[in-house]
């Protein structure tokens, strides 16, 4: 999503070229190129899909919008297999038209987990909570802190289920330091994701992410948290914004690989 302007074929030639050795890829650019053939294609390439992006939204308290949800989410499940991914990124949804009860929402994901989880532990897949700012309860991720997030995948085997540590989301949140901690000896911690943190942030707030050093948040202090607790996954950098996709995304990928270097390594 950093470089969405760049179709896959672009990205994975650049990524190669760059150094770049591996991508996290969200589900409607691969199925608009189709799954299997964006597999092979960074599979030729040589590059390793570090997460696949989004399963999740399972809020719903309707029977058939619940039954849609899971199935979808089985579907995610069985294109990270295709795609050689063991990750997939979970964004639990908000709440639905007209409920209040933040904590009957989670409790509904947690249900839905109950009968993911399984499923993609059969098939070498781990379920990555991830939570969002609580700017978006309401709309997109009813899961708003880390604590939250942990407080759903410890009902989990970790192999199955765990979180995503996401600057842009928790970077303000005091208590996260010691999630990050219990995640990591718990051996939870299944993504970790940098963008900072930029104001003013835009209408609709969604495509606020800031480029890596033009924010508010110290990425190398997280970056060495997470170090910390041993974790050797891959680092990703996910960024919405608008301005930014108006950018050359070659030239856009060349400056996240260089701006990564000078303030997270």
């Amino acid at each position: 999503m950093t470089v969405k302007q760049l179709s896959l074929p672009q990205l994975s030639d650049a990524c190669v070229r760059f150094g770049v050795g591996g991508v996290g890829l969200w589900r409607a650019p691969v199925q608009a190129y189709g799954v299997d053939a964006a597999a092979k294609l960074v599979r030729e390439a040589g590059l390793r899909v570090t997460t696949l992006c989004r399963g999740g939204f399972l809020t719903a308290v309707e029977p058939a919008a619940r039954a849609a949800a899971l199935a979808d989410n089985r579907a995610a499940v069985d294109e990270c297999v295709a795609l050689g991914t063991d990750t997939l990124v979970m964004v639990s949804g908000g709440l639905p038209p007209g409920e209040r009860d933040l904590g009957a929402a989670r409790e509904r994901v947690a249900d839905a987990l109950g009968e993911l989880a399984p499923y993609a532990g059969e098939r070498g897949v781990r379920l990555a909570i991830e939570p969002l700012h609580p700017m978006f309860a309401s709309d997109r991720c009813v899961v708003s802190t880390l604590d939250q997030a942990l407080a759903l995948a410890e009902r989990f085997p970790a192999g199955q289920v765990g979180v995503v540590v996401d600057t842009y989301h928790i970077w303000w949140d005091d208590r996260a330091p010691a999630a990050v901690a219990r995640a990591g000896e718990e051996g939870r911690i299944h993504s970790f994701q940098l963008a900072d943190w930029i104001t003013p942030l835009p209408a609709g707030v969604l495509n606020g992410r800031g480029l890596i050093g033009d924010g508010a948040v110290d990425l190398r202090q997280w970056r060495e948290r997470v170090d910390a607790t041993g974790f050797t996954g891959p680092i990703e950098v996910e960024l919405f914004n608008d301005d930014l996709w108006e950018r050359d995304g070659e030239d856009l990928l060349r400056d996240v690989a260089e701006r990564y270097v000078r303030h997270a390594l």
